[in-house]
């Protein structure tokens, strides 16, 4: 866990650690919609908000950090 990973960072919400699961799964956004019975547009703000949070610059990096940072079993 880096520093940098923690000053500031604002905590996933329990609906975001569900949509970082599924994109750590490798499942796309119709996918996760469904799955969650949610718009694809929802998703996607899910997902653009878990990118910030974790400062991540997409979907790769996103899981990485948050892997590091024991979000992800």
């Amino acid at each position: 866990l880096l520093l940098c990973e923690l000053v500031g960072a604002a905590p996933l919400s329990p609906r975001e650690l569900e949509v970082l699961k599924l994109l750590a799964q490798g499942k796309a956004y119709k996918e996760i919609a469904t799955e969650l019975v949610l718009s694809t547009h929802t998703v996607h703000t899910h997902s653009k908000k878990i990118y910030e949070k974790l400062r991540a610059r997409g979907r790769r990096e996103a899981v990485l950090r948050a892997r590091r940072q024991g979000l992800l079993d």
